[in-house]
């Protein structure tokens, strides 16, 4: 008889035990998984910032020593989706912007970036999509010569 009532003290211990660790890891389990997927999360806006950077330099450092304007800004938004896709950037979520300013020699052209993204296949964190930006201006080369580029 003492002994069956040591198996039974047995029993209830190791049962309670085993809910006590079911309940802590149904705690821990989710917190965990959100600290991982947040931890994913920011790789992916710190990389597309970094594209974004360095799409914005692409763009106005390409307006800045083109031959004309026009080109220019054509060949300013090439760059920079050429540099954002580098960097895994999809154009569908990417705004790139030019000013020429006037494009006149020691005057200021502008580039200005953003990027949206998408955090939706994250479990927990499905409901967030992340807008990153970035601005760049370069100076227009004082002393070249235009004609020099243009034959």
């Amino acid at each position: 008889m003492g002994r069956r009532r040591n198996q039974l003290a047995v029993i209830r211990q190791v049962s309670g035990e085993s809910g006590q660790a079911m309940v802590e890891a149904a705690i821990a389990i989710p917190v965990l998984l959100l600290l991982v997927f947040g931890v994913i999360a920011i790789g992916r806006v710190t990389d597309a910032r970094i594209g974004v950077q360095a799409a914005a330099r692409e763009a106005s450092r390409t307006l800045a020593v083109a031959p004309s304007e026009e080109q220019g800004v054509s060949d300013a938004l090439e760059a920079g989706h050429a540099a954002a896709s580098g960097y895994g950037l999809s154009n569908d979520r990417l705004t790139i912007e030019v000013d020429a300013n006037g494009f006149a020699r020691g005057g200021d052209v502008t580039a200005d970036v953003s990027y949206s993204v998408p955090l939706s296949d994250l479990p927990l964190l499905s409901f967030f999509d992340v807008d990153v930006s970035s601005s760049h201006t370069e100076q227009v080369e004082l002393y070249r010569s235009r004609g020099a580029v243009t034959r």
